[in-house]
């Protein structure tokens, strides 16, 4: 696997779930960004109503992935997926779907019919051993859909269930595969073509879609894996040269992994004590640290054209990261330390 070609693999489980469930949610028509996301999962900022809305759904997805280390994918998996991310208990249906305006498609109704229609899929998961495991993932996905078992969020908890899938098949180590991305940037597609399976069984150009989308959203995260190497590098001289007394591998991890760096972190991960993890961040802050405008290419890159690559791989690599905010006590310090791995970007309804 390419992740395995990080230093530290905790660079994309914390940060491709959560861009997963930003872009799963703007499917939704809940949009918001990712620093937002972040600053309040890292840094305790208080949340809108749209980030806190991201962020249960973030939770459901690792909730269900720990899940996968006891129990298989299961209509129970389902039923916990939804509670989490609506933030109550989210039973299947037994009243009819209601929508207002114009109806586009009329899901099972009936309690009994439903359950019985979500057997049936869990089978097909589970029993259709014939067929590719994404073969299985997108006509599961539809099955899902269709059958609409929950009031609200199924096409979140729908979506939450594609990444568990491809978790319990061993096709990932963990949800770093961000197929929500590709489904928003074509929208369109993604709902017209679940409406041609029902309309007119047109399951061909659905399958081709979603094995398009596994295969361009695998090759946009080979390449943020080779970013991320480049990133952690950079971090890692930056820190070494700018910060030397407070310079380690393991401080450059932790910074790597949270986009917003509190005490605590530095403590839990071992680097250092309370008070010293006080006194590095603090030391951070008053540094600062390289951002898109200004960035010193790290000693030793060389001159003339080489010089000139690298810091051009340097400089986009930051535009393509966030800040890492440094966070003492409380409050988001002013200046940065190092850049971070916001690696999704241009997020733009399926609910």
């Amino acid at each position: 696997m390419s992740a395995q070609l990080l230093p530290n693999q905790g660079m994309l489980f914390s940060t491709l779930p959560i861009l997963e469930a930003q872009a799963s949610c703007a499917l939704a028509d809940i949009v918001t960004t990712p620093e937002k996301l972040f600053e309040h999962r890292h840094a305790g900022a208080k949340p809108d109503a749209a980030t806190k809305e991201v962020l249960r759904t973030h939770q459901a997805l690792l909730s269900g992935y720990r899940s996968l280390a006891r129990r298989p994918l299961r209509i129970r998996t389902a039923v916990t997926a939804c509670s989490a991310v609506m933030g109550l208990y989210m039973g299947v249906r037994r009243d009819p779907d209601t929508v207002s305006g114009h109806t586009v498609y009329s899901p099972p109704e009936g309690e009994v019919v439903i359950r019985e229609l979500l057997e049936g899929w869990e089978r097909f998961l589970h029993e259709e051993r014939e067929l590719d495991p994404l073969i299985r993932l997108a006509a599961g996905h539809y099955q899902f859909e269709a059958i609409h078992p929950f009031a609200d969020g199924n096409g979140r908890t729908g979506r939450i269930l594609n990444s568990l899938f491809l978790v319990q098949e061993e096709l990932l180590p963990q949800p770093i595969l961000c197929l929500s991305r590709y489904l928003l940037r074509h929208r369109d597609a993604y709902l017209n073509l679940q409406l041609e399976v029902t309309r007119a069984d047109g399951w061909e150009p659905w399958l081709l879609f979603m094995l398009e989308g596994v295969r361009e959203t695998a090759q946009w995260t080979i390449g943020l894996i080779e970013r991320a190497r480049t990133l952690s590098d950079l971090t890692d001289t930056y820190v070494r040269q700018q910060l030397q007394k407070i310079h380690s591998r393991e401080l450059v991890e932790v910074l790597l992994c949270q986009p917003y760096c509190r005490i605590e972190h530095l403590v839990e991960a071992g680097v250092a004590r309370r008070q010293t993890a006080s006194r590095y961040l603090r030391a951070g802050r008053g540094r600062g640290g390289p951002a898109a405008d200004r960035f010193a290419v790290p000693a030793g890159t060389g001159g003339g054209r080489r010089a000139g690559r690298a810091e051009g791989r340097a400089r986009q690599a930051v535009r393509e990261s966030a800040v890492v905010a440094v966070v003492d006590g409380g409050g988001v310090g002013g200046a940065a330390l190092a850049p971070a791995q916001v690696l999704g970007k241009g997020m733009a309804s399926s609910g």
